[in-house]
């Protein structure tokens, strides 16, 4: 609970803050328009040439991209600006700041920023899905519901954990923007299931860069294609991650010397 509490507070801070400058807001709106106009357009052009993507119907296809937008938004509102802040605090030694404080470091860096504006990408990614469900030819069960919030929630896991280490990573490195850049461009893969892709991309996108728990399996568990073995491995994953991602960054702040020192 008190972790929700100090997420409150933050999120309070990030919403004053951007109420000063509320074209944010329409800007954030129209560009995911743009992309999901953009994505479901790119959708559209494939359809127009074949039935299935191996095996992916229109609709199926449609409720991905929702998963993926959905997900974007997540990290888009906390966990991205959060880890961007803590390379930054890393690099200038203002990290003392928060290190003095009572209340856990890690806690205090991964939910320190807020981008309030970014939570128009997690109610749209819901929409998306949903209308998506309507034109799909099968009933939701309860079964495919609860594996969807199971590998949801994991893969939001994965991704927090797999940020912390990324950004854990400035302890040893000055400038590690460019590390940031090349996950961004893997991450757009999501944008289609991991399937279509060949052998060697899809292993890097499964264990690598694990985008595929976080987009593709969940997208699979609402649609009824998922394997147990997928979710028990987003399951496994997430809990591992979650674990090296806590040791990883206190063996990182054991680096951190600060502008004090």
């Amino acid at each position: 609970m008190r972790i929700f509490r100090l997420f409150f507070v933050f999120f309070r801070i990030g919403l004053m803050n951007e109420l000063q400058y509320r074209a944010n807001f329409f800007i954030q709106l129209l560009k995911t328009a743009f992309n999901l106009t953009w994505s479901l357009a790119a959708v559209a052009v494939v359809f127009s040439h074949t039935s299935d993507l191996n095996g992916w119907q229109p609709a199926e296809l449609v409720a991905l991209l929702g998963v993926f937008v959905l997900m974007s938004g997540l990290i888009g509102v906390v966990v991205q600006p959060s880890m961007e802040r803590l390379i930054d605090d890393v690099r200038q030694g203002t990290l003392d700041f928060t290190l003095t404080k009572p209340e856990e470091a890690q806690i205090l860096v991964s939910i320190g920023q807020v981008r309030v504006w970014r939570l128009v990408d997690v109610v749209v990614g819901p929409i998306v899905i949903g209308v998506a469900l309507v034109h799909l030819d099968r009933e939701i069960g309860l079964e495919d519901a609860l594996q969807f919030g199971v590998t949801l929630v994991a893969g939001s896991v994965i991704m927090y954990s797999f940020w912390l280490m990324l950004s854990t990573i400035a302890f040893w490195f000055i400038r590690i923007e460019n590390i940031l850049i090349i996950f961004h461009s893997m991450y757009e893969a999501a944008r289609w299931p991991i399937t279509i892709y060949p052998g060697w991309l899809r292993t890097a996108l499964t264990f690598l860069v694990p985008v595929a728990f976080a987009v593709t399996v969940p997208s699979e568990a609402i649609v009824g294609r998922l394997s147990e073995g997928y979710l028990h491995g987003a399951i496994a994953l997430a809990a591992a991650m979650l674990v090296g991602s806590r040791l990883f960054w206190r063996l990182g702040l054991k680096q951190y010397s600060g502008a004090s020192a």
